[in-house]
This record gives C-alpha cells, sequence and structure tokens, in this order.
C-alpha cells in the first residue's frame, strides 16, 4: 500500500502529511482526512488508522497540525483552536487536487482532540459528506473542567495566570518556559490525573506508542486561547450529513462524546467499544480493530 509524504498549505503554515493509497486502485476514490490527538503526531494513532482504512478501499490522509511534527509555524508546540480547524478544511482543499480522490466523496475522521476539531470543521466546511470520531474531545473543555468534567475552576484559572505572565514576559523579550505536559514517572501522571492520567503517559512516553516528534509541551499562549474555544458549537451545522462516534465503556472522557452527540441534529450514531478506555482506542488491537471495522462500514454507506 503506497504511503506518500505530501505537503499542503493552511492559512500560509505549511503542512506535512502521509497520504495513503490503497493498493490496485484505479481512478478517483473515496477519502478520509485523519487527524492525530493532542500532543501527537501523524505517525501515531492517526497513522495506524488511516492505514488501516486504506486497506479498506479509502484514500487517506494523516497529517501534523501546524505548529506541530514536521509541520511548519512559530512558536513551536502551540495548540491554536481555530488554527486546527483550518488545518482540517486546508486538508480537505488538499484532497479535492488529487487525481486519487472523488472531491464529492470525502469524509473525515478525528481520535481525541481532533474529534472536537473535526465536529467544528465539518459543521463549516460542506463539503465533508461524512464525520466520525474516536474517543473524541474537545480540548479546550478538558482544560476548563478536566478530563471527567470534574475539575475546579481554579485549577484553569491558574493556568490562564500562568499563560498571561508567559505573553507578558515575551513581550519584554524574555523567552518562558513552555508548557510542560507530561511529569517524569508514571507514578506523578497517575498521581496527578488518575488511570487516564497513566494511560496517557504510558502511550506517549514509553516505547508502546512514542515518537520522537510527539509534543512535549504546548506554547502557553495555547492556555488563552481554549479559554473561549468551543468545539461542539457548529455540531447543529452538520445537519443532514451522518455523523458516527466511538467511545470506549471505560473512557473518563466519553461525556464530551455523549455532549457533542446530543448536540446533533441529523443521523448520528454513539457506537461504545466494550472494555476500552479513552487511550486503549488509540492502538491496541482487541479495541482498535472493532472501531476500524465500525468506522469503515460507516464511511462505506456514507460516501
Amino acid at each position: 500500500m503506497p504511503k506518500i509524504d505530501v505537503t499542503f498549505d493552511s492559512a500560509g503554515v505549511r503542512l506535512a502529511g502521509h497520504l495513503y493509497v490503497p493498493d490496485g486502485a484505479a481512478g478517483p476514490g473515496p477519502a478520509v482526512v485523519v487527524g492525530h490527538p493532542g500532543s501527537g503526531v501523524k505517525e501515531q494513532a492517526a497513522g495506524l488508522y488511516a492505514a488501516r482504512l486504506a486497506e479498506r478501499g479509502f484514500v487517506t490522509l494523516a497529517f501534523d497540525a501546524a505548529y506541530q511534527g514536521e509541520s511548519g509555524g512559530e512558536p513551536r508546540g502551540l495548540e491554536d483552536p481555530a488554527q486546527r480547524v483550518e488545518d482540517f478544511k486546508a486538508a480537505v482543499s488538499f484532497l479535492t487536487t488529487r487525481s486519487e480522490v472523488d472531491a464529492g466523496r470525502i469524509g473525515e475522521l478525528g481520535i481525541c482532540a481532533s474529534g472536537g476539531y473535526v465536529l467544528s470543521a465539518t459543521g463549516g466546511d460542506r463539503r465533508v459528506n461524512a464525520v466520525a470520531t474516536v474517543s473524541g474531545a474537545d480540548i479546550a473543555r478538558q482544560f476548563r473542567f478536566g478530563a471527567d468534567g470534574t475539575q475546579d475552576p481554579a485549577v484553569f484559572e491558574g493556568m490562564l495566570d500562568a499563560a498571561a505572565h508567559a505573553r507578558t514576559a515575551a513581550a519584554a523579550g524574555e523567552k518562558p518556559a513552555p508548557l510542560t505536559l507530561f511529569p517524569e514517572t508514571v507514578e506523578q501522571a497517575r498521581a496527578l490525573g488518575g488511570e487516564h492520567g497513566a494511560e496517557g503517559f504510558e502511550y506517549y512516553r514509553t516505547e508502546r506508542g512514542h515518537h520522537p516528534r510527539s509534543a512535549e509541551a504546548f506554547d502557553w499562549t495555547s492556555v488563552d486561547r481554549f479559554a473561549t474555544f468551543d468545539a461542539f458549537t457548529a455540531v447543529p451545522l452538520i445537519g443532514s450529513r451522518p455523523l458516527l462516534m466511538i467511545v470506549g465503556t471505560r473512557a473518563i472522557t466519553a461525556w464530551m462524546s455523549v455532549e457533542a452527540f446530543q448536540k446533533a441534529t441529523g443521523p448520528k450514531e454513539l457506537h461504545h467499544v466494550e472494555g476500552a478506555s479513552h487511550v486503549d482506542l488509540y492502538d491496541k488491537e482487541q479495541y482498535v480493530g472493532p472501531a476500524v471495522d465500525k468506522l469503515a462500514g460507516f464511511f462505506g454507506r456514507n460516501l
């Protein structure tokens, strides 16, 4: 199965992607844009799902968000929700230029934070015919309310104070330290974020899923951008286009997918993968396999 290194423009930022083309593909076919989790890169969960869907006959595009991975943009490690939404629209534009793709049969898949971004992008981009999420989350909600939705508001207020200090320091010509995303040990991660925190550490910081280009820190200006972003505002604009949301039955982030699902007004399905946590669906075959089966059927019917 060919995997082609590609680049394309997103609001003046060069994005790097991998285009997966099914073996023996003849003529234009259906295509799916695949977005990575927050702090991830195209070689991790997004690449896994893109490759598996390409095996099922879809042209797929996994790409690094602006300011991250192999994509361009400064400052490095910036997580800008508005830019992330623009990145998905730019990815759709890129696919419309490819001879392998039928421009009238394009869908989007977002994993974790991209699961929020694809909903916003699809709401505003009528070229997208169907949209799906896996462990979908709104990264802004996660920072404001915590992964389980019960975080003390003072936590995010403290982060906003730190972000304000970083902006002031930068204005004075200083280079403030970035927001570190992971502690030094899995025990520290568990103490800070429970099992969800520990699972994230085990994926991103061990041989299981580590990639040298995945982000270990965010630029502090990401945080105050989260303060006013809502990934789910545009969900009603998806309208009659089909929506599939896949969540694990053990995912503490599932409340976000439920909230988004309730806002959808058209054909929709909330599908549970038994026994899976949020992070399990990134790479564990006993959960990824059923998820890919569900996605392939969904996109096969709707693209």
